[in-house]
């Protein structure tokens, strides 16, 4: 954020030089700026710098991370899929308010905590909507992806920082959450179609157990990430390690959502393996991470007793929970 500042004050510093240029009288040497136009413009900038983006940050700097989040009516399809809703509502609620491609001139470009936490969901949305494309989606692997599921796993790779210009493209691109909004439409369809009985949605213990892997290997390279920043240290003035903080909270809140849908899903099959209740610990590990939301993310010792590390403090619900989807998918396979 300090060097969003740096730039923002760059550029309002090269306008005012370029206003007094362009705005400079030869008639005795005066200017229209110190004629009266100067304290308009000086009041304009104010507002910027002083009104504007402060007020725009704390508007939009808001982490969408409730816990309770039911599917949208709209979305929750009679005899379709409960995880696939919550996918659905996931990616429609966030793409309604995107924030990691936000413009130089917009507030929300000087944030850091809501935008990585969208993209942490994101990301553990998209890795189901994969999963669920390549097992769920299909026959025992046999038979090709889903169509809808197909075109909606393309569209949620697309990389969420991406707006018209930024990425040294000079043709316009597409901006992220357009594709997010695409994405939303193929899922919900999938989902009529599954309760329709036109699409496959396989409620196996192996698909199950697919899942669980990818999501669990996803979580050990947040936990690679949550280490390595922890090691830099920086206490109270590591400004990268709420970055890595609310990445890694993005994802287990997207985790713990699905998850939780997919109990739902396949309630059954959990029964039947005697794998509800270590999979309800799984989930209370999950929402334990995903529920964290300090003040300020402090990157300090673990044993301090005034700069503590919350890096390692998140770190370890999510450890505690990849250890537990190895001990689900243990007890599925038996």
């Amino acid at each position: 954020m300090s060097d969003f500042i740096g730039n923002m004050r760059e550029r309002l510093s090269t306008a005012w030089e370029s206003a007094r240029a362009r705005f400079t009288l030869a008639h005795d040497g005066d200017s229209m700026l110190d004629n009266g136009i100067g304290p308009w413009v000086a009041a304009v900038i104010f507002v910027l710098v002083v009104v504007y983006y402060p007020v725009g940050m704390i508007l939009n700097n808001h982490v969408e991370d409730d816990l309770n989040l039911a599917p949208a009516r709209e979305y929750d399809i009679p005899g379709g899929s409960k995880a696939i809703a919550v996918a659905t509502t996931l990616v429609a609620r966030d793409a309604d308010r995107w924030l990691p491609n936000a413009p130089f001139w917009h507030p929300a470009a000087a944030l850091d905590n809501a935008p990585n936490f969208q993209l942490g969901t994101l990301s553990a949305v998209s890795r189901f909507v994969l999963e669920a494309g390549d097992y769920l989606g299909r026959l025992r692997g046999s038979s090709a992806i889903d169509p809808n599921l197909d075109k909606a796993v393309g569209l949620l790779k697309y990389d969420g920082r991406t707006w018209y210009w930024g990425q040294g493209n000079i043709i316009p691109m597409a901006k992220a959450e357009s594709q997010y909004e695409d994405a939303v439409e193929y899922l919900d369809q999938y989902n009529r179609d599954v309760a329709a009985g036109k699409s496959t949605y396989d409620k196996r213990a192996d698909n199950l157990i697919a899942f669980l892997d990818r999501a669990a290997a996803d979580l050990g390279s947040a936990s690679a990430e949550l280490d390595a920043r922890a090691q830099a240290g920086g206490g109270y003035f590591d400004f990268q390690a709420d970055d890595v903080f609310y990445n890694a909270k993005g994802k287990l809140y997207g985790y713990y959502l699905v998850l939780a849908a997919l109990g739902e899903d396949f309630a059954v099959v959990l029964k039947e393996k005697q794998a509800t209740e270590i999979w309800a610990n799984m989930l209370t590990s999950l929402r334990t991470g995903a529920g964290m939301n300090p003040l300020i993310v402090v990157n300090g010792d673990p044993d301090s007793m005034t700069m503590p590390s919350h890096l390692r403090a998140i770190g370890f619900p999510l450890l505690r929970a990849r250890i537990q989807m190895r001990e689900v998918a243990d007890v599925l396979q038996k």
